[in-house]
């Protein structure tokens, strides 16, 4: 039986470390530690959970160069990328360290003078977090951060292929002044972590980011206890070009958006819809903003995308592109590899494909890859049925000047998130989360706590109604 998780460099295939895999049994201990340290945590003042959130803020960039080196040593992004995702990582902490000393109730008008209604909110009690590789910090932080500030305790396992950002954060999290038993790291396989953490009594609500085939799983598997849940599941981002759009605006965004990690993001752009009329500008100006990137080790300062972080992503990506392909598109750059499945790596050039049809793979499931397929349409009404023809409502992006095809596409778009003339609509102060089969509930913003919250309601009865 495997005992140690082995961390690979996707960019040279390399050992960087081996992590031990916790037990059933050490994992179960690690739960019944966070519940038995719920209560004291739970009964810390808002004001002093924040102060050690913000020391943790504190504390994690003062070592942000390290773990920017590691975040790209076992995930592969550009070490310009893994700096930026800590500064991320550490506006959501900051973020909930103020949200954590505005969790108000309220008093509700009574339907007799005799009584007296008072609400208030409590923490659900142990959170288990399962986190993905693409974003090791910041989707780690993302649902510490708040679970704590509103007094929760919490637990993480990170993703199997990027562990050591994350056991490294805990450890800052200690040095921080946080109890040990408040916020604890196992490592593992998904699948039997997974298990172990739906099937606790004592945890009280599962938070995951990653494919919506697991998701469900969990959700299910959540049943029998009656967890809470939250779920930042897949995405299929459609980009819609209108004819009056700004071009350099909407091939500089779309340029931002698709090829950040990679590709290998869940709000990246994926499917991109152009105006017939445009077109074929359109694809001109973005590929000669394309084949200016680099690939290459994302430790090398010039450096603009790295690998992708294993094998498995590799074919996909490759099957989506000779399956696109096959259908009668046409590349106009890249569609090129650097791959080696004996040493471990998987480099994929950007590329660019033009008439595409939604009868492709690349139209129908996420890519997490550098390929842009562009198709065309004639009226905002056929945009608008592409853009929506998914199971997925993550991300959308569109690029008009015109307010009234803007409020057009806002309103009938079926998405989470709808980005305007912007490609990187992500930051911690707003409510990033799914519609359809993208997931449940919202991280970030104010909307971020309120999953690791209950509602208690006080009814009092017997004041009296008259003078003493």
């Amino acid at each position: 039986m495997t005992t140690v998780l082995h961390v690979i460099n996707p960019a040279t295939g390399e050992l960087v470390e081996d992590v031990k895999i916790n037990s059933e049994e050490q994992i179960k201990a690690a739960i019944e530690r966070g519940h038995r340290s719920f209560k004291q945590w739970a009964k810390i003042n808002a004001h002093e959970r924040a102060r050690l959130l913000k020391k943790w803020s504190d504390t994690i960039q003062s070592n942000k160069e390290e773990i920017a080196r590691v975040m790209t040593l076992e995930s592969g992004k550009p070490l310009r990328e893994s700096l930026g995702e800590v500064d991320y990582a550490t506006s959501y902490i900051d973020w909930y360290a103020e949200e954590s000393k505005r969790l108000y109730g309220r008093t509700i008008p009574a339907n007799t003078e005799s009584k007296r209604i008072v609400v208030s909110r409590q923490p659900v009690g142990l959170v288990a977090a399962i986190t993905p590789w693409n974003f090791p910090a910041a989707m780690m932080t993302r649902k510490a951060a708040p679970a704590l500030a509103a007094g929760c305790t919490f637990i993480v396992k990170p993703a199997e292929d990027t562990p050591l950002t994350t056991i490294k954060l805990v450890e800052l999290a200690y040095e921080a002044g946080i109890p040990k038993d408040v916020m604890q790291c196992v490592n593992g396989y998904g699948s039997n972590v997974g298990k172990v953490f739906t099937d606790s009594k004592y945890i009280r609500k599962i938070t995951f980011t990653g494919s919506t085939p697991v998701g469900k799983l969990l959700i299910k598997n959540s049943a029998d206890t009656i967890k809470h849940i939250s779920m930042e599941l897949g995405g299929h981002a459609p980009v819609i070009v209108a004819e009056d759009a700004d071009l350099d605006l909407a091939v500089a965004q779309t340029f931002a958006s698709k090829f950040r990690n990679a590709g290998q993001t869940c709000i990246c752009a994926n499917r991109v819809l152009v105006h017939e009329s445009i077109a074929k500008e359109f694809a001109e100006k973005l590929t000669e903003e394309v084949k200016k990137l680099k690939v290459g080790n994302g430790l090398d300062e010039e450096t603009k995308v790295g690998p992708l972080i294993n094998e498995k992503g590799f074919d996909k990506v490759v099957s989506h592109v000779e399956d696109a392909i096959d259908k009668g598109a046409q590349v106009l750059c890249g569609n090129e590899y650097n791959a080696n499945r004996e040493k471990g790596y998987y480099f994929v050039y950007p590329t660019i494909l033009t008439n595409v049809n939604t009868e492709m793979k690349i139209m129908q499931e996420e890519t997490f890859g550098p390929i842009v397929p562009i198709t065309t349409f004639s009226t905002l009404e056929e945009a608008v049925e592409i853009a929506n023809s998914t199971q997925y409502g993550l991300a959308s992006y569109f690029f008009t000047n015109d307010y009234r095809t803007g409020t057009y596409l806002y309103e009938q778009l079926n998405f989470g998130i709808v980005s305007w003339n912007d490609g990187n609509p992500s930051a911690a102060n707003v409510p990033f989360g799914g519609m359809k089969e993208s997931g449940l509930g919202r991280e970030g913003g104010m909307e971020g706590i309120e999953p690791y919250l209950e509602t208690k309601y006080l009814s009092i009865g017997g004041i009296p109604t008259g003078p003493y």
